[in-house]
């Protein structure tokens, strides 16, 4: 990944990545991030026909998109998980986000171990909107314990105990929000997911850190892809809402 580049029609900027997401994104100057959580998951397709009404009906287009959060049913083979993403880029193609090569759009993707929905959901979004003199505000997507580069997730996996793949994800965390010109205490909200116990190292480990200022969310899921069992994301967001 690199620095972050300006997506001006969306009034954000991003950190490049992979063509399924971004490493996340920031409000552009005179633009604040809103954050909105489906009370319940809503399928893909359908999830997608809402946030457009929904950003319409805020005077927003669909450019303004610019971070998601979906639950999945279950891991995905590496090869679902290709497959998967190449059907999830069609709607950012429609909604000019997605050129073919670059995506601007950070995201997290879990699979919640207990009551997971029956198939790809949405569970939030995130969309900027017109403020003058707004607060920073950004959105780092999710990430599990696999570096970057090489050809799959079997050869990136950090391999050791449950510690050691939350130290490489909270350094993951932390690059990208220096990316993005941001530190652990602005964030408004953290975000963990992992079927292990946290409890071992929550303190030493994430707490000490900065990782948990405003709060650990601790959400009871999986990485998307098999083999990965730890993820993080975090934000800073000026307005958090439910429907």
């Amino acid at each position: 990944m690199a620095g972050a580049v300006d997506f001006s029609p969306g009034g954000y900027r991003f950190i490049p990545g992979v063509f399924q997401y971004s490493g996340g994104v920031a409000g552009l100057s005179g633009h604040t991030i809103e954050r909105v959580r489906f009370r319940n998951p809503v399928p893909l397709r359908e999830g997608f026909e809402k946030i457009e009404r929904l950003m319409a009906q805020a005077g927003r287009p669909p450019t303004a998109f610019c971070a998601c959060e979906l639950r999945s049913p279950a891991q995905f083979t590496e090869e679902g998980f290709r497959a998967f993403n190449e059907s999830y880029v069609v709607t950012l193609q429609k909604w000019r986000l997605f050129d073919g090569k670059v995506n601007p759009v950070a995201r997290s993707n879990v699979c919640p171990e207990i009551d997971p929905p029956a198939q790809p959901s949405i569970h939030a979004f995130s969309f900027t909107m017109p403020a003058a003199d707004a607060a920073p505000t950004f959105v780092v997507a999710g990430s599990a314990e696999a570096r970057e580069g090489g050809t799959s997730y079997r050869e990136r996996i950090v391999r050791f105990g449950e510690r050691e793949k939350s130290r490489y994800v909270l350094g993951e965390m932390e690059r990208r929000m220096a990316d993005l010109g941001f530190t652990w205490s602005d964030t408004t909200a953290t975000q963990v997911y992992t079927v292990h116990d946290l409890h071992p190292f929550l303190a030493d480990e994430i707490l000490r850190r900065g990782a948990g200022r405003g709060g650990l969310i601790w959400q009871y899921a999986r990485p998307p892809v098999e083999g990965l069992e730890y993820e993080m994301d975090c934000r800073a967001v000026s307005r958090e809402s439910m429907l």
